[in-house]
């Protein structure tokens, strides 16, 4: 991987995937891809930005995405989040709206999600790359098998953390988490096409809070600051 400076947390559970066939392989497309002048998202320093701002042993809540965003601007390591000035994409605009809907926080007016991201909350995409303007196009080349070990440990060295899977791609990866040591969420997608057959009232926010209360964890602030 280029420039990789894994937080020392997670490092010391995950570090010898690095040595592996399949990670090596994966290091060798990425970099024959921007050899051959390919866009990739986010930018390599991001790859692991969800573990830099959400260290193993503070990680309360895992919300699993599945592809980086493809956009020119909208990727930077944080699963439905994009960067300060960009368009609010269409699934967060959902996910604002249930937000409000289950504990009264008005929307954003950005989709910078790193205030969730340093209070616990583990922003993890599937996928960690992919080009620009081509949708899941890094998927099958090894970042699942990087994230399921990841998943893998959480699950079994972590106790009452809340996993939150949206849509059937999320809770075929978490299938395995163990739902008698953790708080398991699942429901539909938020995206537009999916959202009104179930996100829409599942109150994921405040059984997250209630869940964390009740084990004696401080509940996550989900309102984001408006000045980022």
């Amino acid at each position: 991987m280029p420039d990789i400076r894994l937080e020392s947390s997670w490092k010391s559970h995950i570090q010898d995937e690095f040595s592996k066939e399949y990670m090596q392989a994966l290091k060798a497309f990425l970099v024959q891809e921007k050899q051959h002048g390919k866009m990739i998202y986010p930018c390599g320093s991001e790859y692991f930005r969800a573990m830099d701002l959400t260290p193993f042993e503070q990680v309360k809540v895992v919300v699993l995405g599945q592809d980086p965003y493809h956009g020119p601007g909208q990727a930077h390591g944080l699963s439905f989040s994009v960067k300060p000035d960009v368009r609010i994409p269409p699934s967060l605009v959902n996910m604002y709206k249930e937000l409000q809907d289950d504990l009264g926080i008005a929307p954003a007016r950005h989709g910078f999600l790193e205030y969730w991201a340093k209070q616990g909350v583990l922003l993890l995409n599937s996928v960690l790359t992919v080009e620009h303007k081509q949708a899941a196009s890094h998927q099958g080349r090894g970042w699942e098998r990087f994230t399921d070990r990841m998943i893998a440990e959480l699950n079994e060295k972590r106790d009452n953390l809340v996993f939150i899977l949206w849509g059937s791609y999320a809770q075929k990866k978490g299938q395995y988490i163990d739902e008698s040591r953790h708080l398991v969420l699942k429901s539909v997608h938020p995206s537009p096409l999916s959202a009104h057959r179930g996100f829409f009232g599942s109150k994921p926010f405040s059984q997250t809070n209630d869940y964390l209360a009740s084990h004696g964890i401080a509940p996550i602030d989900w309102q984001l600051p408006e000045q980022v």
